[in-house]
């Protein structure tokens, strides 16, 4: 009788099971610190969203004016973004990830201390800044920590990018209703851990064996197919941040339930981007998948625009909107990627910076747009979505390169996702 017939697993398969499965949990110190603070990070993303309507209550502030919490913050990540490339190379990944997470530290701390919503601005750029630094080096140093294990290392990184995005909606949420400023003390804690993890765990100073150039990203968009994907991401993040930066009005609910709709967008954003987004383009075409998660993500705030009046409805399509951002951002990147023959870490720098400069513009002139009507702002993405749309099939041409499938290994879906959220 075999082991198929009597239901048990063989006992090779359950010995070659265990190894790997210790081999999984017996990373380095260093690695579990990096993952820690790379949680913490992702988990800052998502905080702000659910206690946008208390900041407007308490410090007298408009919509407007608290969707330039986004702005300032993305203005910042986007004008450092084509600078972290040059500054590692020079002083290294330990020393920029760690500076990354010092600046958001000490940000956080200045927005709990913020008296008004100007304060509070200019603090949420100085946060734009340590992220940039932070996110820019933390894959690239969880890597270099694990001593070889690197697939072993990027499951840890997932799996705290994961967390991070689902918690994080969810703690902004709960610490909301103590007051606009706990999560930002709470978040402040953890990063102050996680910079004393770092400085005593990670060893590996991560120095390049070559300099990078402070113009190269610059000079990268003469590179007609970079450039194209780029303004198609540009449009795509003028939409999605209408989404983050107005949807916690128009849910008309409590910190804590703003949290646990953004945990469910969040929930839904790091599936598609870890799990759905790379089995697509192992059997089709980026460029093609790209093309239709776009015209999905555009149909998807025609929806919620046309229910904006109904909470249920726009709650169903807030989590969908999180399954196709996961989507985009992990297929966006990589198509930036393959559109051009320039280094990963030069034209990364380059499209990360030029399309944050979307969402910068894309929050507050979305949420201005409420005045016309509770769904304009949904209306306003959904057009810029699908112009973007429309750009990458007229001018496909250009990134002929990206028109193919491709089997992104988990380190390279784990950057891409990366460079999507940072």
């Amino acid at each position: 009788m075999t082991a198929l017939d009597t239901g048990t697993v063989p006992t090779s398969s359950v010995t070659r099971a265990e190894p790997e499965q210790q081999r999984l949990l017996s990373q380095p110190p260093a690695v579990w610190a990096i993952a820690f603070a790379a949680m913490v990070a992702f988990m800052g993303i998502g905080l702000v969203g659910p206690i946008l309507p208390t900041v407007a209550a308490d410090l007298d502030a408009t919509p407007v004016q608290t969707s330039l919490l986004f702005t300032s913050y993305l203005a910042v990540t986007a004008s450092a973004m084509f600078f972290t490339s040059w500054l590692s190379t020079r002083i290294g990944t330990r020393a920029v990830m760690i500076l990354g997470l010092a600046v958001i530290a000490l940000a956080a701390i200045g927005c709990a201390l913020s008296t008004n919503v100007g304060e509070l601005i200019g603090f949420r750029a100085v946060w734009g800044l340590g992220n940039a630094l932070f996110l820019s080096t933390a894959l690239a140093s969880i890597v270099s920590a694990s001593g070889g294990r690197s697939e072993h290392a990027v499951v840890f990184y997932e799996a705290a990018l994961g967390i991070g995005l689902a918690v994080g909606p969810l703690l902004g949420g709960l610490l909301g209703q103590i007051g606009w400023f706990a999560p930002f003390w709470g978040t402040a804690s953890l990063f102050a851990v996680g910079v004393a993890a770092l400085l005593v765990l990670v060893r590996d100073r991560g120095l390049a064996a070559q300099r990078s150039s402070v113009s190269a990203p610059f000079r990268a968009f003469a590179d007609r197919g970079l450039l194209a994907i780029s303004v198609v991401a540009f449009l795509y993040n003028a939409g999605f941040f209408v989404t983050l930066s107005y949807t916690p009005y128009a849910l008309e609910l409590p910190a804590v339930g703003i949290g646990l709709v953004m945990m469910g967008f969040g929930i839904g954003l790091a599936i598609a981007g870890v799990l759905i987004a790379p089995r697509l383009t192992r059997r089709y075409s980026v460029v093609w998948v790209l093309f239709w998660f776009l015209v999905a993500f555009a149909a998807t705030h025609v929806a919620a625009a046309l229910s904006a009046g109904s909470r249920p409805l726009l709650v169903v399509c807030v989590v969908l909107l999180g399954i196709e951002i996961g989507a985009v951002n992990t297929i966006l990147t990589e198509a930036a990627m393959e559109a051009t023959t320039l280094p990963r870490a030069v034209a990364s720098s380059a499209y990360s910076g030029f399309r944050f400069f979307g969402g910068a513009i894309g929050a507050p002139v979305g949420t201005a747009l409420a005045v016309f009507g509770v769904g304009a702002p949904y209306a306003a993405a959904a057009v810029s979505a699908a112009l973007g749309a429309a750009l990458l099939f007229a001018l496909r041409h250009l990134v002929v390169r990206a028109d193919h499938t491709a089997d992104l290994s988990e380190r390279t879906t784990a950057e891409d996702l990366t460079l999507g959220e940072a």
